[in-house]
């Protein structure tokens, strides 16, 4: 008992125990000036990169005008206009063209064109080229064919089909033993007038007779006979409707005897 009394007693309090715990916090301390000093290191270009950055995008977007000229749609209808084909164009021209040739002359009923998958076609009625039963042109005709020859040229065509129709009446004169011989010699004539009148190329057209075998109408009243008397233009307008063109010039005009 004497002994433990005796080492109990010698047993004392550690008052030195509150050195780890400044040693700890100076510590902590240090590392965080470190930290803070560290972060207020920045690097200068980058952070002028990013206060720019900020500010372009708060701020509004201001440029520098080019012109001073304002944009109106008449300005760029064009570019909202679709592009139109050559066979359109050249069908809106001929259209404007023979259609006021044909208004002055109050026939203008008796021109139409059309654009087809070859190329062009334009039909033009007995009525305004020919009397009836002949081959001579009209006076009117003429400034009909001057206008359509010069539009034609302008634009490029290829090859031009004459073709020539009559309804089914017989025809039986000295001059025309059938239909046939008529709507052949109205084709050559219009040929002729396109070559020798208004210098379209010779080697580029080609005429045809069809008689009474390509109606667009029945011949059962006395109006629909007047629209199967027609002289037709075929118009190739490029390599591959010419071609086509030659092709059922020489394949379709095969016929049987009358």
């Amino acid at each position: 008992m004497a002994v433990m009394a005796k080492h109990k007693h010698e047993e004392h309090e550690n008052h030195e125990r509150w050195l780890v715990s400044y040693a700890d916090f100076i510590t902590l301390l240090f590392a965080f000036f470190v930290v803070m000093y560290s972060i207020s290191s920045v690097n200068e270009g980058k952070f002028r990169t990013v206060s720019d950055s900020i500010q372009a995008a708060l701020k509004p977007v201001v440029s520098t005008p080019v012109s001073n000229k304002l944009i109106t749609l008449s300005d760029n209808k064009s570019a909202l206009v679709p592009v139109l084909s050559k066979k359109t164009q050249i069908v809106r021209k001929l259209n404007e063209v023979l259609g006021s040739r044909a208004k002055q002359l109050n026939l203008i009923e008796h021109v139409n064109v059309v654009e087809t998958d070859t190329g062009i076609k334009v039909a033009i009625s007995e009525n305004m080229m020919f009397e009836s039963g002949q081959a001579e042109l009209k006076a009117q005709a003429f400034p009909l064919l001057e206008a359509l020859a010069e539009a034609l040229t302008d634009h490029g065509m290829k090859d031009i089909r004459v073709l020539g129709h009559t309804d089914n009446v017989p025809m039986r004169s000295a001059q025309f033993p059938s239909n046939w011989e008529l709507s052949s010699a109205r084709a050559v004539t219009v040929v002729r007038a396109f070559s020798e009148l208004y210098h379209v190329p010779a080697e580029k057209m080609s005429a045809a007779g069809y008689a009474e075998y390509k109606p667009v109408a029945d011949n059962l009243t006395p109006e629909n006979r007047a629209r199967n008397r027609r002289v037709e233009l075929i118009v190739a307008m490029d390599e591959e409707s010419s071609h086509s063109l030659i092709m059922d010039n020489v394949l379709g005009d095969v016929r049987p005897l009358p």
